[in-house]
């Protein structure tokens, strides 16, 4: 059996992953951006049951999966997804002193990954999940590009 193509060319997608993360929201490195993604990919997953969040984790390309779990530790059940502007705040929290998420970095996060992965498998897996969570990835029209864009969550709460 020979390796997955998706292993052995890990690295490079990782790296253009982080380029259009970097890009999208108007960072001045890979660093910030790798901390970005982290920062937005671990407070997702702070809200979701165990079963949804390796459902999620599943789609994702090796290192952003690999990243999705790093330093996990599950338990109990997952706070409810609060509002737009506090997600923002939990993703800003997460390593204050290397992050320099924009207030848009959900939603450029989301932009980003949803070029780095297959369109349909993630959608199918998104369309699987409880709104809140769907609504977290959910990209709007003019949003991206670090233009400060704001998801809403239909019963998040402040």
């Amino acid at each position: 059996m020979t390796v997955p193509p998706e292993y052995l060319r890990a690295s490079k997608d990782f790296e253009a992953l982080l380029v259009d993360v970097r890009d999208t929201c108007m960072l001045s490195s890979v660093n910030q951006a790798y901390h970005t993604l982290r920062a937005v990919l671990h407070v997702f997953r702070d809200h979701v049951s165990v079963a949804d969040a390796l459902t999620f984790a599943g789609v994702l390309p090796a290192v952003p999966r690999a990243i999705f779990v790093e330093g996990w530790r599950p338990s109990g059940t997952p706070a409810p997804f609060p509002s737009c502007a506090a997600l923002t705040r939990e993703v800003k929290a997460i390593r204050p002193d290397h992050n320099l998420a924009p207030p848009s970095a959900i939603s450029d996060v989301s932009a980003a990954l949803r070029r780095a992965v297959e369109p349909q498998a993630f959608e199918r897996v998104l369309s699987s999940l409880p709104p809140a969570a769907r609504a977290f990835w959910a990209v709007e029209e003019g949003t991206a590009r670090g233009t400060g864009g704001q998801i809403y969550i239909e019963g998040a709460q402040e």
